[in-house]
């Protein structure tokens, strides 16, 4: 069985190029990517961008470092992921699952607008948003993923609708519960890297963020990355403008 996977674009994040890849600098428009999965048992988000609050109040939301690090001037009126589902005639209300890649504000900032999902999250992931010590070293603000859905904490892989068409994988180190998502389609197979791999670069060249939580596990990561795309998986990089670009928007299949 197959799954259909179509892309959105939630709006870009202005951010430091030196924050994204070791020995760069200058700024860069990061595409915040949603990815909408249809399966005949159901339909899943893997990612919801940002919050809306984050054009208005960042720093109310955020807190002064991270607005001041960031720029929202590229988040319009309608790049959150509710507005981006109407557009394509899909009720946000009739999700199954939220699939986060992690808990960072522009990969689960949007979950407050699809109500009625199952999140989907590595258990390590969550304890580690649920300790506040660590959730603040981290960057987890409860603002973005406590709004009373049920969530489903997954140890390691978990095949999402029970046929290995959409299996979640474990790419532990940009955060403590980091995963990535694995979708089988009548293509071939892709796997949404998230932020375990944020450019093609990163996978190419080995340069992380300078924010990590375990530079281990990272490395660790995109050598799973790396042979998943020597095995023939075609890899959606996390927030690269350049591979984002050619990357069809839905309506239209991504792949």
């Amino acid at each position: 069985m197959t799954a259909k996977l179509y892309a959105m674009t939630c709006g870009r994040l202005v951010g430091r190029l030196k924050d994204m890849i070791e020995g760069e600098d200058g700024q860069v428009a990061l595409p915040i990517p949603s990815y909408l999965i249809e399966h005949p048992k159901g339909r899943a988000l893997f990612d919801t961008g940002m919050h809306p609050q984050c054009r208005s109040d960042a720093t109310g939301r955020l807190g002064e470092r991270v607005a001041r690090i960031f720029g929202f001037e590229q988040y319009g009126p309608q790049d959150d992921v509710k507005s981006r589902l109407e557009a394509i005639d899909r009720d946000p209300g009739r999700i199954d699952f939220i699939v986060n890649s992690h808990l960072h504000f522009d990969h689960a900032g949007g979950n407050e607008l699809v109500p009625n999902a199952t999140m989907v999250v590595q258990k390590r992931e969550w304890q580690a948003a649920q300790d506040a010590e660590t959730a603040a070293k981290v960057g987890f603000y409860r603002a973005d993923f406590d709004h009373g859905h049920k969530v489903l904490q997954v140890d390691g892989e978990h095949d999402l609708f029970g046929d290995g068409s959409v299996v979640c994988l474990p790419t532990y180190g940009h955060t403590p519960g980091h995963q990535s998502l694995k979708v089988r389609t009548e293509a071939g197979e892709v796997v949404i890297t998230g932020d375990a791999c944020y450019f093609c670069r990163t996978l190419r060249e080995r340069r992380l963020p300078r924010f990590v939580w375990d530079r281990e596990q990272m490395l660790a990561s995109l050598d799973r990355l790396d042979a998943l795309e020597k095995g023939g998986a075609r890899l959606f990089f996390g927030h690269d403008p350049d591979f984002w670009k050619d990357v069809p928007q839905a309506p239209v299949p991504a792949f």
